[in-house]
Parts: C-alpha cells; structure tokens; sequence
C-alpha cells in the first residue's frame, strides 16, 4: 500500500521538528547516558528513576514528534502518538508509581542483547543516519524520535523485571512492525533495526523464561 507521503517530505519533518525542538535532543541523550547509569546503581530510587526517563522519551516523541510535526503529512500520526503517549502512561504508572518494574544487571546472552539494543538505538542508529543516508537536521535522534526511542526501550525492558513483561513490551513492538516499514518503503536502512529489536526482545524474553522455569525447578 502506498504511504500518503514522500521520503521527501517524511524527511523534511525530521528536519523542522529538530530545529523546533533544539536544544531537547541534547538533554535526551543525558538522560539516556543517566538511565544506563542507573542500571548499576541499586538506589532505592533507581527503578522508579528510569521508568520516569523511558516515560518522557515516550510522551515527548507521541505529542512533540506524532501529534505536532508528523500529523501535517501523515493523519495517522494521531493514532500513533496516542500510542507512544499511552506506552508513556504505562512506563509512568507500572513503574514509577506503583513500581512493579525492577532493573538490574544481567549476565549471559541476555545481557548481551540488550547491550546490543542501546548501543545500536543511542550510537548507531544517529550515525548512519548523519553519514549515510540523510545529514542532520533530517537526522531521526535518540530519546526524540520514534525509532531509536523504541529500540532503547526494548534494551532497557530486557534489563527489567515485571508480572507480566508483554504488558511492557507490545506497544514497543508493534511500532517495530509500524515503523520497520520505514526500511523498506523509504529506503531509511536503520529501520532495519526496528525489525532486529522485535526479534531480539523476543527471543531475549523467552531466554528470561526459560531461566526463570530453571530456577523453579531448582
């Protein structure tokens, strides 16, 4: 089906939105760096404190991003921001309310996904998008944007724990399915990502699983 836009004009909204939003993208990759940090950090605070970062990436992205730059060109924008400002609520609620998501540090492939996930999503993703493909300020950037963010926090949710982790995770992967897209109809490579960071959750969930059936067993 074709999208109601060009690559032209998708890109333009990157580039009006950056300039709109300056010096924001900044103070997200702060947070970013803070969020990791926290992971180390066993502060009785530290859960409640990334849930509140992740929230906010998603609540700026769904109005700034999806409401106010992205509907003049696509009216599904409205559908898609009160997804990302409803995954924020969650975030909010589930965690830094209630406090049902825990963090931490985990060993073994795991681990390793979920590295893979927020260095591609923080590092990564910008850089092919400033040096391949389309300069800044049509660059999409971490903490800002709707691809890198959901990467992040598909990373971050495979370091966390919570009753029931698809709650969490299914408004993050359906925007990998919504936005992936992006891969192959725009031509924009690191949304290939997106896809990877669907499977990756996946698969780190069920290794998530399989370790907790192990330790029930024991």
């Amino acid at each position: 089906m074709p999208l109601p836009f060009t690559r032209a004009e998708f890109l333009h909204v990157f580039a009006v939105y950056n300039g709109a939003i300056w010096p924001l993208q900044i103070i997200a990759a702060a947070l970013g760096l803070l969020a990791v940090g926290l992971l180390f950090s066993r502060s009785a605070r530290t859960d409640r404190a990334v849930s509140a970062i992740l929230s906010f990436f998603w609540a700026v992205t769904g109005a700034g991003y999806h409401w106010m730059s992205f509907t003049p060109v696509n009216r599904a924008a409205y559908l898609f921001g009160t997804l990302f400002i409803l995954m924020a609520a969650v975030l909010l609620v589930e965690g830094t309310v209630r406090n049902r998501i825990r963090f931490g540090t985990v060993s073994g492939a795991r681990a390793w996904i979920a590295a893979l996930l927020i260095a591609y999503s923080f590092a990564v993703y910008p850089l092919i998008g400033l040096l391949v493909t389309h300069p800044y300020p049509e660059t999409p950037l971490f903490g800002v944007t709707p691809c890198p963010t959901t990467i992040f926090t598909l990373g971050i949710l495979l370091l966390g724990r919570h009753p029931n982790p698809l709650v969490l995770a299914v408004i993050p992967l359906v925007w990998s399915l919504i936005g992936g897209s992006a891969a192959i109809l725009l031509a924009i490579p690191q949304d290939w990502g997106l896809l990877a960071a669907a499977a990756a959750w996946i698969i780190g969930a069920a290794v998530a699983s399989g370790e907790r059936s192990e330790r029930r067993v024991v």
